[in-house]
């Protein structure tokens, strides 16, 4: 099992981060200081640079400052003895550069799952509230990272239900031959679909016992808690369901069907957490998330992942900090970034770890 490691991190003009120039060599780094000074823009450009774009924002031009025209971070981390050079350059209307060792990257998806990344921030109540496109990237970044087949086969799928999708507007309900026409979209889907679905599920089976592991730890037993991958998939083959729905598509001129109507049912005692779980219950159920999904990119990359935390003692009670904090003191951690607002109470709990720490002031 090796770790990752990032040693050290180079930030010109990302979101309000004008300049700024990081060495990192202990294990845990915390940034501190005022609301508004940058910290968890910093964080965001260490995982900008692991997964390819921002974890708060799909919009490129976010990542760069109001009055500036670019952006540029670079980082310099280690994996299995090898020192990779990670730099990314934006420029207002013009598309993402993405450069390793030098070399500019012809497709980003080459890039993920190099630097195997979790980032837990107080945004993760979207995995709760918000709709299930939110649920299935966590899906998709959590295999994705560590099956390279996987993201490639989703891509695909994604330009073909784009394209499908095209042809159901142009085709609308008065189409002739619409069965003929869509057929051959319809293998395609299949194809790519049926693989994807299969790859959930194997992960999200690996991955539960997990959630339910770190979730039971926090709640000290009190609950259970459980996730469910829900598919149209999984109660009939995908060349069945796109069939049988043909009229539907037609009529909404949307593929009803599919993989990409994928959603995690989250429950509380057997109970939707979203309507009926508490404000604590919730923070429990997502931290216990985002530490199974470390577990899980360890156990099937077998590298140790950065761990991001983002204003947690801010958001968190002490029991839920603490969890983080074992964590470290099982030592299955590899580099921990933290920011925070007040620096005497970040060094007290970092004490607890028993681990050499640096405070950046911002």
């Amino acid at each position: 099992m090796s770790s990752l490691r990032l040693n050290a991190l180079h930030i010109t003009h990302y979101k309000n981060v004008f300049s700024a120039d990081y060495q990192f060599e202990k294990p845990i780094h915390c940034f501190v200081g005022n609301n508004g000074k940058g910290k968890t823009n910093t964080l965001d450009a260490i995982y900008h640079l692991a997964m390819g774009r921002s974890y708060f924002s799909p919009i490129n031009a976010h990542t760069i400052m109001h009055d500036k025209e670019f952006m540029r971070i670079e980082g310099h981390f280690e994996r299995e003895n090898n020192t990779e050079r990670i730099e990314c350059q934006l420029k207002r209307e013009a598309s993402k550069v993405f450069i390793r060792n030098g070399k500019k990257y012809n497709r980003l998806s080459e890039h993920i799952g190099l630097l195997p990344t979790v980032m837990i921030s107080p945004a993760d109540v979207d995995l709760i509230n918000e709709g299930s496109q939110t649920r299935r990237s966590f899906i998709d970044k959590l295999i994705g990272q560590a099956d390279r087949v996987y993201l490639q086969q989703l891509i695909q799928y994604q330009k073909i239900l784009q394209q499908r999708n095209a042809l159901l507007k142009q085709m609308g309900r008065f189409a002739q031959n619409a069965h003929d026409t869509l057929s051959i979209y319809n293998e395609q889907l299949v194809q790519l679909g049926t693989p994807i679905h299969h790859a959930r599920t194997s992960y999200l089976t690996a991955f539960e016992p997990l959630f339910q592991k770190r979730y039971a730890t926090i709640s000290r037993g009190n609950e259970s808690a459980s996730l469910a991958y829900e598919s149209q998939l999984n109660d009939s083959d995908f060349t069945t369901l796109l069939e049988a729905a043909t009229s539907k598509d037609l009529q909404t001129q949307f593929s009803t069907v599919g993989i990409h109507k994928d959603d995690l049912a989250f429950q509380i005692d057997g109970y939707p957490i979203k309507k009926f779980g508490s404000q604590g219950q919730r923070k429990s159920f997502l931290i216990a998330l985002k530490l199974a999904q470390f577990d899980m990119l360890k156990k099937s990359t077998a590298v140790t992942p950065l761990l991001l935390l983002d204003d947690i003692f801010d958001k968190l009670d002490e029991q839920r900090v603490a969890e983080i904090i074992n964590l470290v003191h099982e030592s299955s951690f590899g580099q921990l970034f933290i920011t925070d607002t007040h620096p005497e109470r970040t060094a007290d709990v970092i004490k607890q770890t028993e681990q050499p720490f640096e405070l950046h002031q911002l």
